[in-house]
C-alpha cells in the first residue's frame, strides 16, 4: 500500500480526469456528444531515471507533472470539446504555455518578492520580516486566485472533475468496490492533492528565502526566486511523503489540516456522470500498466 500511496495521483481537466501511474497515465473525457472517450500512453523515461530514487530531487519530477504532464492533458481535453479548426497546437500551444508560466512565475513569485522588498526599504523591517510579509502575499494571493477563478461555471465544473479524481483515489486505497454509487460516498480531501504541494510550496518558501539573508539588491531577490524554485519544490515534495506515510498519527494529521482545507476551494461535489469518468481513468490506467507488464515478460 505505500507504493500506492506514493505512485497513483491524478489532475482534473476540462470535462475529464487524468490519471497516472507508474509507467503510464490516462485520460478519460466526455466528448461534446456525451460519450467517454480515452487517452493513454506511457511516461517518459524520468519516471524511471534514479532521479526518482533521490529523496529531495525526486520532487523535480512532480514539478514536471504540474508543468509538462498537467499542460499536456489540459490540451488534449480542450482540444476534445473544440472542432478540428479550433485545435490548440503547434506554436500557438507553445506561445499559449509559455505566457501561462510567465504569468505565473510574475503573480505568485517575482510581485511578492517586489512587495516584500520594498517592504524592507521604505519600513525599514529586517529580512526576516520582509520575508514573512513576502511569503503571506504569495499565499493570500494563491488563496485569492483559487476562490476567485471558483466562480467561473467552468471552472467549477473543472472542480467537480477533482473532487470525483481525489474520491477515486480514496476509494481504490481504501479497497472498495469502484463504482459511481460506492465511489460517492469518500472524502474530497486527498494528502496528497495538487493544492496541497502548491500550499506546502508556498510556506516552506518563507522559510528557505529567510535563510538566504539579506540581498543586495530586488534583482538578486527576484532571481533567487526563481533559481530556488527547485528547491523548494523537492523540500516540499519529502513533506508531503513523510505526512502521507504517517496519517495514524494525531499530531500528521494537525499538520496537514490547512492542506485539507485549502482543497475545499478546489473540488465541489461531483454527480454520478462525474465519477464514471474518473472512475474509466483510473480503470484504463491500472489496464495500460498491465498490459506493460505483460509485454515486458514476454
Amino acid at each position: 500500500m505505500e507504493d500506492q500511496l506514493i505512485t497513483y495521483g491524478g489532475q482534473a481537466v476540462i470535462e475529464g480526469v487524468m490519471m497516472r501511474g507508474r509507467t503510464s497515465l490516462a485520460i478519460a473525457m466526455r466528448d461534446p456528444s456525451g460519450q467517454i472517450i480515452t487517452h493513454t500512453e506511457e511516461l517518459g523515461g524520468i519516471y524511471k531515471s534514479p532521479l526518482a530514487k533521490i529523496p529531495f530531487l525526486r520532487g523535480l519530477i512532480l514539478l514536471w507533472d504540474a508543468l509538462g504532464l498537467g499542460m499536456k492533458a489540459l490540451t488534449i481535453s480542450a482540444n476534445t470539446q473544440t472542432g478540428e479548426d479550433e485545435k490548440i497546437e503547434g506554436p500557438m500551444l507553445y506561445l499559449t504555455l509559455g505566457f501561462s508560466i510567465i504569468i505565473g512565475l510574475t503573480l505568485f513569485l517575482l510581485v511578492p518578492a517586489g512587495i516584500g522588498y520594498l517592504s524592507e526599504q521604505f519600513l525599514k523591517l529586517t529580512t526576516w520580516l520582509g520575508n514573512l510579509i513576502e511569503g503571506l502575499v504569495r499565499l493570500l494571493f494563491l488563496i485569492v486566485y483559487i476562490w476567485a477563478v471558483g466562480f467561473m461555471p467552468d471552472i467549477r465544473r473543472v472542480f467537480g472533475y477533482h473532487g470525483a479524481e481525489h474520491k477515486t483515489i480514496n476509494a481504490f486505497e481504501a479497497g472498495s468496490e469502484l463504482n459511481p454509487e460506492k465511489v460517492s460516498a469518500y472524502s474530497l480531501q486527498h494528502p496528497r492533492c495538487g493544492t496541497a504541494f502548491l500550499l506546502t510550496v508556498a510556506l516552506f518558501s518563507v522559510l528557505v528565502f529567510a535563510l538566504l539573508g539579506p540581498l543586495s539588491s530586488l534583482w538578486w531577490r527576484m532571481g533567487s526566486r526563481i533559481l530556488l524554485i527547485p528547491v523548494i519544490a523537492g523540500i516540499s515534495y519529502e513533506y508531503i511523503r513523510w505526512t502521507s506515510r504517517h496519517l495514524d498519527s494525531s499530531f500528521v494529521r494537525a499538520l496537514i489540516r490547512p492542506n485539507l482545507a485549502l482543497q475545499m476551494l478546489t473540488t465541489r461535489e461531483p454527480d454520478l456522470k462525474m465519477l464514471e469518468v474518473a472512475i474509466t481513468a483510473f480503470q484504463t490506467m491500472r489496464q495500460a500498466e498491465e498490459i506493460g507488464k505483460l509485454q515486458q515478460n514476454n
